[in-house]
């Protein structure tokens, strides 16, 4: 059975993106390792605070761990950058920060623990991120120059959200008279880009409904990151099966059109 290295931009990106794939594949057997671009030092306080003598990055290491134990992943790993905070925050340019960093020396630590590895599969996100936040943008480059510069090249996936189906419940929320109004799913995100990408882009629609346990139990174990997490804990179970119960992949050079499928097995 393959390994499967998966890079997310912060703790806790895992268990929004990519955490049925990851859940599912560690049941089929497979092995599976997260690695995390930055040490997500700009995130939320936890509510009650940290205790005395800990720090920001020291509780999400934690919480990391805790979602990598119930999604059954074998192997976390750090590049070692700093959270470099939304699209024109000053961190953007900190000393170290993960946006800021070389492409060719991020890649190479990513490359490493691929040789490392010996992993058949890395996962990374679509060209904007997804949704444009910096370090989202620069995991891009970096797999793609990282299945490069491996010993062994990887298969290489991209993480997306599909912005058809989420145009469509959006559109199945108003009319069921819930949801925003004024939220439109096509407007321009952080780097200018729409959410996601279109279906015709897409190539892998991977099936995880029967994840959903393990995706609301790794989301839980981040829950120091309220503002995102409690929103999604937070929808009725069918809303949140509708949203989670599937994942999507790009796979560069595959043939156009989305399928059903399981990528990471073939």
């Amino acid at each position: 059975m393959p390994t499967i290295v998966f890079l997310h931009a912060h703790p806790d990106d895992e268990a929004s993106q990519t955490s049925g794939s990851m859940a599912r594949a560690v049941a089929e057997g497979s092995r599976v390792v997260t690695v995390f671009a930055t040490n997500g030092d700009h995130g939320e306080l936890p509510a009650a605070g940290l205790p005395e003598g800990e720090t920001l990055v020291d509780w999400r290491r934690r919480e990391a761990l805790a979602a990598a134990d119930v999604l059954g992943v074998q192997r976390v790993a750090w590049l070692g950058y700093a959270d470099s905070g939304m699209r024109g925050w000053e961190q953007n340019g900190a000393d170290g920060s993960f946006h800021g960093a070389d492409v060719e020396e991020a890649a190479r630590r990513l490359a490493d623990i691929l040789d490392e590895e010996d992993a058949d599969v890395l996962v990374g996100y679509d060209s904007h991120g997804g949704y444009g936040h910096p370090d989202h943008v620069k995991v891009h480059p970096v797999v793609h120059r990282a299945a490069e510069l491996a010993r062994r090249r990887p298969r290489l996936l991209e993480s997306t959200m599909n912005r058809d189906a989420v145009r469509r419940m959006y559109q199945a929320a108003l009319d069921a008279g819930m949801g925003d109004q004024a939220w439109d799913p096509d407007q321009p995100m952080d780097d200018g880009n729409p959410l996601g990408t279109p279906e015709a882009e897409i190539t892998w629609e991977v099936d995880v409904r029967d994840q959903i346990p393990q995706r609301r139990a790794a989301l839980e174990a981040h829950r120091s990151q309220a503002s995102d997490i409690e929103m999604m804990l937070g929808m009725p179970e069918d809303v949140f099966a509708a949203m989670f119960g599937t994942e999507h992949y790009i796979e560069p050079g595959a043939e156009p059109g989305m399928r059903p499928g399981w990528p990471f097995g073939d």
